[in-house]
């Protein structure tokens, strides 16, 4: 909820990527995996009552109820609701490995148009970009966003830095809640297309994330997401100013 929406202007702590958005804080994950129904629910529920961006900050690798969560995708698809999930901290390819919830569904086809899968990058633009600890994949996760010593809110109004795609993911989710909020005649889809296509390339070659791995192996940033970037608020906003335009149809 910090990074996302974190007071800009009271000169304390930290500020939100978007300024001006309401947050509905929904309890699903309880102590260990979090249950397919409550994921399913927890969707249903926050569509119903009008969250217009998800961020679901969880994941796992099993998924013995997935059919609920899919109808619960497909009921936000519909109600023109994005969906922002972070990838996961395994170091793993996950075009590969199971990773839950996903936009994959049990028949084997995709929601995309409402959906975006986050990875974690650092603060390093060098070999060292990707999260060491991030997930990734070429097909599944859609962007990058910094999720390396990223210092919120924490309960009891206090502050703590912390690591993870589970930093990476609201990122995103505010940048998209920026967009809708300045471009509400924007799509869930559009507002994915304005994130995934003004992200900042990087196409050098960088450590590919490994669990446990000592060997270091080098790969192509632009090799590790759909993207091959980074998410930028600034580049989003011109994107959307652009598709907004009265003379673009």
């Amino acid at each position: 909820a910090g990074i996302v929406a974190a007071n800009r202007n009271n000169g304390i702590g930290v500020k939100g990527v978007a300024d001006n958005v309401l947050i509905m804080s929904l309890r699903v994950v309880p102590d260990g995996d979090e249950r397919d129904k409550d994921i399913a629910l927890a969707i249903r529920y926050a569509v119903k009552m009008g969250a217009k961006v998800i961020n679901m900050s969880f994941g796992k690798e099993f998924s013995p109820q997935k059919k609920f969560v899919d109808d619960a995708v497909k009921f936000a698809e519909a109600k023109d609701v994005l969906i922002v999930h972070a990838a996961g901290n395994d170091g793993k390819d996950i075009d590969h490995a199971e990773n839950y919830p996903s936009n994959t569904l049990l028949d084997k086809t995709k929601v995309t148009s409402n959906w975006i899968t986050v990875g974690a990058s650092s603060e390093e633009e060098n070999k060292n970009l990707p999260a060491s600890f991030s997930n990734y994949g070429k097909k599944e996760v859609d962007v990058f966003a910094p999720g390396v010593s990223i210092y919120n809110l924490k309960p009891g109004n206090q502050y703590k830095e912390n690591d993870g795609t589970s930093m990476a993911s609201p990122m995103v989710t505010g940048v998209a809640a920026l967009l809708r909020s300045y471009f509400p005649q924007l799509t869930a889809a559009q507002i994915k297309e304005c994130i995934c296509n003004s992200v900042e390339k990087y196409s050098k070659k960088v450590y590919l994330p490994e669990e446990g791995s000592k060997k270091k192996t080098k790969v192509r940033f632009n090799e590790l997401s759909v993207s091959g970037g980074v998410v930028n608020a600034y580049n989003a906003v011109k994107l959307a100013e652009k598709m907004t335009s009265p003379t673009n149809n």
